[in-house]
């Protein structure tokens, strides 16, 4: 009972919707309608610049945290990694927007990393940073980083809740960013300017 509570916790936590909340709270806005219309921490940085992005990235990779620590605490990595994957379905289905789809789920399952394998989770962190400023590509650091993850907890022998954990949690990133991959091979998607490009 309450290996199954944690669960459900995992996903309430992770349908917490602080990509669409803090912009509708100090802008007025619905991010929904601006850029990419996303919900994720990406597209709020892109819109609003880092005073906003930096809060949603944090609270996203908290809130899958949260959840698969709370997992850990009730049953263990098994129940760790299925509430840290039920925080990354709310983070992209979440209950708090009638389950319309939210963010592509990569700070959440970086958060959920940071609990179940935290020396993969800080491998991860320098993957995505190399890419990142190399290519100024956000979705490409992400997709890079979940490739990397898989590889990881394999690398660093975690149990294998965690494994399946990783490889799963990859292939879903990956799934999330195909429109993102299909803008990369077109030479069309979005790169990063690390400054603000909206007037406060």
């Amino acid at each position: 009972m309450t290996e199954a509570a944690a669960v459900l916790g995992g996903y309430l936590l992770g349908s917490l919707p602080f990509g669409y909340w803090i912009p509708l709270i100090f802008r007025g806005e619905d991010i929904r309608r601006h850029g990419s219309g996303n919900v994720g921490a990406s597209n709020v940085f892109r819109v609003y610049g880092r005073s906003l992005g930096v809060p949603v990235a944090v609270l996203d990779v908290g809130k899958g945290f949260a959840a698969a620590s709370l997992g850990l605490w009730a049953g263990g990595a098994l129940i760790g990694v299925l509430a840290g994957a039920a925080a990354m379905v709310g983070h992209a289905r979440p209950i708090f927007l009638r389950f319309e789809p939210g963010g592509k789920m990569v700070a959440t399952a970086g958060g959920a990393t940071f609990a179940l394998a935290p020396l993969a989770a800080f491998c991860c962190i320098g993957v995505w940073i190399v890419v990142f400023l190399l290519t100024r590509y956000a979705s490409l650091a992400s997709i890079a980083t979940a490739v990397a993850l898989a590889a990881f907890v394999v690398v660093f022998g975690y149990p294998w809740p965690i494994v399946v954990f990783g490889v799963v949690g990859a292939v879903a990133v990956i799934a999330m960013h195909r429109q993102n991959i299909r803008r990369l091979l077109s030479g069309s998607e979005h790169r990063f300017q690390l400054r603000r490009p909206r007037g406060a």
